[in-house]
């Protein structure tokens, strides 16, 4: 595709992934960010961003390309290909995690008023990077540490475009047999990117747009 208006003739892709991204804090410290992606440019999968107490940031990606593309974008101090199983249970409203030597159950409640607020956002693809720049402002004046727009590596651009939200209201965590305790906020915000996921634990559904310079192919293909 064409650069849009402002980038000159510089030719771009823009990859879109379409899910969900959950968020939640542990009393240990260890602070967990899921994403379940139903469309992405890879196809379905996935991953597990993970920030530990001390800081350090570990990827958990399922297949050699999903880490290298993920990876690319975003920075953690170790990359781990491993196993990653997620199985939504929709009518008992629960996640079940299993990735590499995390485990964690998630609860997931109703809907929180910023997702009552979503609900009136448009969803559509084409649109979705100008929902978020013009969300922006609203994100970095309501949710601490979140942004919908930025940089992300290698001199990429990232959109998110959220349309639902809602509460994670338990989690029941282990690093391989280390207890990280109950439910808390994602406190300090994680730094895997320009933005946190919100401090309170939630479940977004998500679009998120990236914009690399055009290539042949993507990492690991």
């Amino acid at each position: 595709m064409r650069a849009p208006a402002g980038l000159g003739s510089r030719t771009v892709n823009r990859w879109v992934f379409d899910g969900h991204i959950a968020g939640t804090g542990t009393q240990e410290g260890t602070r967990i960010v899921v994403g379940r992606w139903l469309a992405s440019p890879v196809g379905p999968f996935a991953d597990v961003m993970v920030e530990r107490a001390d800081g350090t940031r570990l990827l958990l990606a399922p297949r050699d390309d999903v880490a290298d593309l993920v990876a690319a974008t975003y920075d953690f101090d170790a990359v781990h290909v491993v196993p990653v199983v997620l199985a939504a249970d929709e009518d008992r409203r629960r996640w079940r995690l299993r990735a590499g030597p995390l485990t964690a159950d998630l609860t997931i409640g109703p809907r929180t008023a910023v997702g009552h607020l979503l609900a009136l956002v448009p969803r559509s693809r084409a649109a979705a990077p100008l929902v978020a720049t013009a969300a922006d402002p609203v994100a970095r004046l309501l949710l601490d540490g979140v942004r919908t727009r930025g940089t992300a590596g290698r001199g990429r651009r990232e959109w998110y475009t959220a349309t639902d939200q809602h509460a994670v209201t338990a989690v029941r965590a282990l690093w391989g047999s280390e207890d990280l305790g109950a439910l808390a906020p994602v406190d300090p915000p994680v730094r895997f990117g320009f933005s946190s996921v919100p401090s309170a634990p939630t479940v977004t559904r998500v679009l998120t747009t990236i914009e690399v310079a055009a290539s042949p192919s993507l990492p690991g293909h």
